[in-house]
């Protein structure tokens, strides 16, 4: 017997994945969504359910049922929450309508930025930002132009990516030293003290992509 046109389509589907481990996107209900929404701006709030409910003037039964994605509450019922949080009706149906976030740069259009620490020669373009969300993350293109010096002294929060392009440096990290060559990557805790400590081969740029969870 063939296959069912919605056998197919998913079998399409699963031939057409990029291979990353990341989890399959979830589409969630539109109560999932609000239910999503209204605990986490409560909580952010500092507000008990009972707390929430009382200010908005339903029960805390119905407030769990809703934040739990049970119940498609009424339009005057999220109206009377969002007042209660102080929010715009908007902030809680957010995550439902709003559209993927995507962030576009042109070629040279990368905004110049200088990083905490950064010496003469080391120049940055901000190539792109995330949007929104827990996670943030920079994706920078580097260039240590002739007159570079090497830094070492750089350390943040959260996971620095190198994908070295031109040139060649030494780059440190903790009390270890890695070859950079075109074509080479690393990727590290940058907690650790890290940066560039010999720049052999100048001028030289790489991409650089750090990743850390916003505060």
């Amino acid at each position: 017997m063939p296959p069912s046109k919605k056998a197919r389509a998913a079998e399409k589907a699963k031939s057409l994945t990029t291979g990353s481990g990341a989890p399959e996107v979830i589409t969630r209900s539109l109560e999932d969504a609000i239910g999503s929404q209204v605990r986490e701006y409560r909580k952010h709030a500092g507000l008990t359910v009972s707390e929430l409910a009382s200010a908005a003037d339903i029960s805390p039964g119905m407030l769990s049922k809703i934040e739990n994605g049970q119940i498609s509450p009424s339009l005057s019922t999220l109206q009377y929450l969002a007042s209660a949080l102080n929010l715009p009706l908007t902030m809680l149906l957010a995550s439902y309508e709003g559209s993927r976030g995507c962030s576009y740069v042109k070629r040279t259009e990368g905004v110049a930025i200088r990083r905490r620490g950064t010496k003469v020669g080391h120049n940055y373009q901000l190539l792109g930002q995330s949007l929104d969300g827990n996670v943030a993350v920079e994706p920078y293109f580097i260039t240590l132009n002739k007159d570079a010096e090497p830094y070492t002294e750089f350390r943040h929060e959260g996971i620095e990516f190198i994908h070295m392009l031109t040139g060649e440096i030494s780059y440190a990290h903790g009390d270890r030293s890695y070859l950079l060559e075109p074509g080479d990557s690393i990727m590290f805790d940058s907690a650790e003290l890290h940066g560039p400590d010999k720049l052999l081969k100048l001028p030289a740029t790489y991409l650089s992509i750090i990743i850390y969870q916003r505060r």
